[in-house]
């Protein structure tokens, strides 16, 4: 069963029944999933959640749906990886990765998805929908024909080709929409007013960002049931950030976890960076900005969670991190080179962030972090066509040697 019991305000606190609603009536505050903490506390345990299946549904009491709702295409648990290699590099010694590009559309955004598709089909729905920078359209299209909901994802006009045929394959409607992130999710704004579609990140943004919860529940199971020193995210909208942070406090509430004293660090690409702005500023007030970046997956100038993102870094004495666009493209090389991990460009702002906060001490060598990588790097191979020099030769051995030669001094 579902321990959900209401949505409520985040902003004033007003309560509102279970339905496909994201704004308070009273005073436009995003609205929450609320639970009824009691009942999971009696039902909920280390070795309930171990026996579960290796997904987020091992989670369930936790979430504002069941799986038994719809579908289940096996989205989380993912590997949390102790980077050594990059860890000695940058003089961490227990630094690890959250890949969750390994999930069924190689971003996180299945997590979230998952979860907006089955409570979407437990309010009958028939039409799944979003507006996306990339890694969402794929996702909502996978779930939509799995789930045989009619699907239609609008994005902007200039998004990575890679992820639009991501999207495609699954015989989604596509919406290439001239314009940015921000003024695609106005256009779908109006559209879920005027349609009965659930718009997964619109009228069903309480239930779907739940989803990222799961990614905080992981690490701490997965570290032996302990929350991790650091968290470095990349963030778009901020609520992944805010999510992760939930997520170990409710297991600490829940008494899974003994503390949570984890500094939240939030990365964003200097093309796109609101939310660092207004950090560095000692402001809460997020100003706008259009997105300049080639990491398009955090291309949301105008980030709806930015206020409380901004919140849970002081809460956490986090930091915020401005990446300098060129060093994206180096660090998905240096999370490859190092540890064989193949990111999007979303990955690696939070590397390059990662490297900043050891190379200026904030982070010690004994930490135990944990790096976020949203996405797979086949999602955006555009930034990194420059890795491509390979040795050109003859069929023949002297060929090859003489070509191996002059290829070795071009690279010294």
């Amino acid at each position: 069963m579902s321990y959900i019991k209401c949505l409520y305000c985040r902003e004033c606190g007003r309560e509102y029944p279970v339905a496909p609603e994201h704004v308070c009536e009273f005073c436009f505050g995003p609205l929450e999933v609320g639970y009824d903490y009691e009942a999971i506390k009696k039902v909920i345990s280390k070795d309930k959640i171990q026996k579960g299946p290796l997904s987020i549904w091992r989670y369930e009491d936790l979430l504002p749906v069941t799986r038994d709702s719809g579908i289940d295409m096996g989205t989380g648990f993912t590997p949390l990886v102790k980077a050594e290699n990059l860890g000695k590099t940058l003089g961490l010694n227990n630094l690890y990765i959250k890949n969750d590009s390994t999930n069924p559309t190689f971003s996180f955004k299945d997590r979230v998805v998952s979860v907006a598709t089955n409570k979407a089909l437990e309010f009958g729905f028939e039409t799944l929908a979003c507006a996306s920078t990339g890694n969402l359209a794929g996702s909502v299209s996978a779930h939509g024909a799995k789930a045989k909901m009619d699907t239609k994802v609008f994005f902007p006009s200039d998004l990575e080709q890679g992820k639009i045929l991501g999207a495609a394959i699954y015989g989604s409607t596509l919406v290439a929409v001239d314009g940015t992130y921000d003024e695609v999710n106005r256009l779908c704004s109006e559209l879920a007013d005027n349609h009965r579609w659930a718009f997964v990140n619109v009228n069903m943004r309480p239930y779907y960002s739940e989803g990222s919860k799961t990614l905080g529940y992981e690490v701490a199971e997965q570290l032996g049931w302990r929350a991790p020193d650091r968290c470095i995210v990349p963030a778009a909208s901020g609520s992944l950030f805010t999510k992760i942070w939930k997520g170990l406090n409710e297991l600490k509430d829940l008494g899974l976890l003994e503390s949570v004293n984890t500094f939240m660090d939030l990365a964003q690409p200097d093309g796109c960076s609101p939310i660092v702005e207004a950090f560095e500023q000692g402001t809460y007030h997020v100003k706008p900005v259009k997105p300049e970046t080639i990491a398009k997956s955090l291309a949301i100038g105008n980030p709806a969670d930015g206020f409380y993102a901004l919140k849970t870094i002081a809460e956490t004495k986090g930091n915020a991190v401005r990446v300098p666009e060129p060093e994206v493209a180096e660090c998905m090389k240096l999370l490859a080179e190092t540890e064989g991990i193949f990111t999007e460009t979303a990955g690696g702002v939070v590397i390059s962030a990662l490297r900043s906060l050891a190379k200026r001490g904030i982070i010690s060598a004994d930490e135990v972090v944990v790096a976020f990588v949203t996405g797979n790097g086949l999602k955006t191979v555009e930034v990194i066509e420059d890795a491509a020099d390979p040795v050109f030769t003859n069929p023949d051995y002297k060929s090859f040697q003489d070509a191996l030669n002059v290829w070795n001094k071009r690279s010294l």
